[in-house]
């Protein structure tokens, strides 16, 4: 009776390290399936990594930094108009991209619809060879119609020219005076930048008299050239009328041509003078359009001077 006594308690001894075998044996297995949360600490960063049965690791998806001009845009609102809009018209408060193609040239007008500010990062040259160019020079064959521009003596000057990649609507559109924008500080200003190969860190300030005209009364130029700062400040007047006001112009020196002799500089009897003919023949540059030789020679530009 002894003996079966010690069988039954050997059985149930067997049975119950059988159950906690099992047991032991599911929660390993329970374990192995949930997934395992594994922090990582970095100094600058703290990821929570999930692990899971396959060895794969995730991350939260992480946020993307939304790229907006939200600060620099703020309190205008930015529409779009195409670059060869004709309409003199502007609205009031608002930024527009004047810059050709892919360029980015943000233009500001401030409550009266006058354009105060532009500015790009980058000014990227015109590219004629893969822009759609017209033989003159400028993306667009006419400029916008801004009041003023009706003036004899204003241009539809463009305050980022075309050979800087600029549009012809009127958020890049002024009234200036014609010789100021064909031969003065504007003309210069153009010139550097494109025999720079570009500029970065633009800006234009653009001042008027009062808030009823569109004609503006001076600029301020702000630019980067070869890591060298530029600030380019002028009137909106004739230099050459400021210039003899303080007495400033002397006799103008004598080309070592006298005559209108066409032969003498078109060295190949073409018809045609070029700037190197020119340049032969004693002229210096740029010639203009007040010149007898300009309209023997090639404004490709279109901007009353050739050679500049």
């Amino acid at each position: 009776m002894k003996k079966k006594i010690n069988y039954l308690i050997l059985f149930l001894m067997i049975i119950l390290m059988v159950g906690c075998t099992n047991a032991e044996n599911l929660t390993i297995t329970n374990e192995e399936d949930a997934p395992q949360e594994v922090t990582i600490v970095d100094k600058e960063l703290e990821e929570t990594v999930t692990e899971d049965t396959e060895g794969k690791k995730t991350t939260p998806a992480e946020e993307t930094p939304t790229q907006s001009n939200n600060a620099l845009f703020s309190g205008y609102k930015r529409i779009e108009v195409d670059g060869g809009d004709l309409s003199g018209y502007r609205e009031p408060n608002v930024v527009v991209d004047v810059g050709y193609g892919d360029r980015e040239y943000w233009a500001f007008t401030n409550e009266h619809g006058q354009l105060v500010r532009v500015i790009a990062a980058e000014i990227v040259l015109q590219d004629d060879n893969n822009e759609p160019v017209l033989s003159t020079g400028r993306y667009y064959s006419d400029e916008a119609k801004v009041p003023g521009v009706e003036s004899d003596v204003l241009d539809e000057g463009h305050v980022i020219a075309d050979s800087l990649g600029g549009v012809s609507n009127a958020y890049n559109i002024t009234p200036q005076d014609s010789t100021l924008n064909r031969h003065g500080d504007q003309a210069y200003m153009e010139d550097a930048i494109r025999k720079a190969g570009g500029a970065t860190n633009f800006e234009a300030i653009i001042t008027y008299p009062n808030t009823e005209t569109q004609i503006p009364s001076s600029y301020q130029y702000t630019y980067t050239l070869m890591g060298n700062v530029i600030v380019d400040t002028f009137d909106n007047v004739n230099p050459d009328e400021v210039n003899a006001s303080l007495g400033l112009t002397g006799s103008e020196p004598s080309d070592s041509t006298s005559s209108e002799d066409l032969a003498s500089v078109d060295t190949n009897g073409n018809g045609k003078v070029t700037i190197k003919e020119a340049k032969a023949a004693g002229y210096s540059m740029p010639i203009t359009s007040d010149h007898w030789l300009y309209k023997y020679m090639d404004d490709r530009d279109g901007d009353g001077m050739v050679g500049e």
